[in-house]
């Protein structure tokens, strides 16, 4: 068999991944049919059987599917090396608008403009949150079991105040034990699947993994091993810097923890990082959160890069306690938060994909994680609701909501489900409602 490297340049992929970083919009859903488009129809480096085996596992992992998958795909095609290009290239160009985005909110956020066009934005918010609840749940919700896992997360949460890890166990184990009632209301199909286009790929559906994605347990405890030895000399070095109760080494084991438990996209990442950015260490406001939210939805990446802008301005907030400048302060914030979620997305790839490659038609252990998959259409359901008590009754929920940010919500909620309409255009009318009002 040819080598894949020798087929495909390395500069050639270099290239495309660092285009991918800068058009990557539209959610995972987006980012994971621009690289279907490219890699399987248009460019053929992956056939559709192995693009879909990939994205199984990736759907399966906590952390963002799509940033996953390109490193996935990276790996596979240039070991490594190509796998690092691939994950790092498709967030970088969204870190650097977010660090710069997230300054410029900062310090010219309280211009009455700015405050206006953010007021329109986050009613905006609450419906495409909304509409993510009811996307992923149309995907995902086939019967009554996965059905009623997701309505039992949601009360979880809303009624109960339950902490998301919990609700992630819980409804793993529900899964456990339900695949064994019923076994095929657990089985995970191919959503994402597409009609494969004609002729053969550089990686295709018979062709031999490459020699560098043989599995070995020795190879799998070494790539274990140093990611582990990155995460514990990182962390020591804040610890040294800020002692154990500070800013960063607070952030860096809050954002480890939310990457391990968040299962389902960046949507179920976004209520964990809200209960304890928001209620547990006060890093920022509801409000705020609200606002990062509607930046990283205009920007390129996966949407999981909103904790950018919560480790920016959480750090910021916290300057005079760090004796740092601001600005400098949110810089590192940022890139602590970033270093810290995206890490295990890397690991769980390298030491992952070789063992997937080597079991390509096996689906085992799957039920626990397709009913978390379930829950998260119930958690996603439960943050929409809290962002609407915050945008609709300002003032509290004994007072009169506010009927301003109820239009520009209902109308938003028409233009998704309605009309179709991409969430760039829905949130830059939303805000342009808000300066006009």
């Amino acid at each position: 068999m040819a080598v894949v490297s020798q087929v495909v340049s390395f500069a050639d992929a270099v290239r495309f991944w660092l285009k991918l970083g800068f058009i990557s919009f539209g959610g995972p859903a987006g980012q994971i049919a621009i690289m279907h488009q490219e890699l399987v129809e248009r460019r053929r480096w992956i056939s559709e059987a192995r693009f879909l085996h990939a994205l199984n596992y990736c759907m399966l992992l906590p952390g963002p599917e799509a940033q996953q998958l390109a490193t996935y795909v990276g790996w596979l095609l240039h070991r490594t090396r190509g796998g690092l290009a691939a994950g790092l290239l498709f967030i970088l160009p969204s870190l650097a608008i977010l660090i710069a985005l997230s300054w410029l909110y900062v310090e010219y956020g309280g211009i009455p403009a700015v405050v206006a066009f953010f007021h329109g934005i986050k009613p905006a918010v609450v419906a495409i949150v909304a509409f993510a609840a009811w996307r992923i749940g149309r995907r995902v919700l086939h019967n009554l079991w996965l059905s009623g896992i997701a309505i039992a997360a949601f009360v979880a949460l809303a009624v109960f105040a339950i902490p998301f890890p919990l609700v992630v166990l819980g409804a793993a184990l529900a899964g456990w034990l339900g695949a064994r009632v019923a076994p095929a209301a657990f089985e995970i199909g191919a959503q994402h699947a597409i009609a494969s286009p004609a002729g053969s790929a550089v990686i295709d559906d018979h062709t031999a993994p490459p020699p560098h994605s043989a599995f070995s347990w020795r190879r799998m405890a070494l790539v274990l091993g140093v990611g582990i030895a990155l995460w514990l000399v990182s962390m020591a070095l804040l610890i040294a810097l800020q002692g154990k109760s500070g800013t960063l080494p607070t952030m860096a084991a809050f954002f480890s923890k939310a990457a391990l438990v968040t299962f389902g996209g960046a949507y179920a990442v976004l209520p964990y990082v809200n209960q304890g950015a928001v209620e547990q260490y006060g890093w920022l406001t509801a409000s705020q959160m609200i606002d990062g939210l509607a930046l990283g939805e205009t920007t390129p990446g996966p949407l999981i890069m909103v904790v950018t802008f919560v480790g920016y301005v959480g750090s910021w907030t916290n300057a005079a306690a760090q004796g740092l400048p601001p600005a400098f302060a949110g810089l590192l914030g940022a890139l602590v938060v970033t270093f810290f979620t995206f890490l295990p997305s890397f690991v769980f790839i390298f030491a992952g994909a070789p063992l997937v490659e080597a079991t390509r038609g096996l689906r085992q252990f799957t039920a626990p994680l397709t009913a978390v998959t379930a829950a998260v259409t119930g958690v996603i359901a439960n943050l929409a609701l809290f962002f609407a008590t915050h945008v609709f009754f300002p003032l509290g929920l004994r007072e009169r909501p506010d009927i301003a940010s109820l239009l520009i919500a209902a109308a938003a909620a028409v233009a998704l489900f309605r009309f179709k309409l991409g969430v760039i255009p829905v949130i830059l009318a939303a805000g342009a409602v808000g300066v006009l009002l």
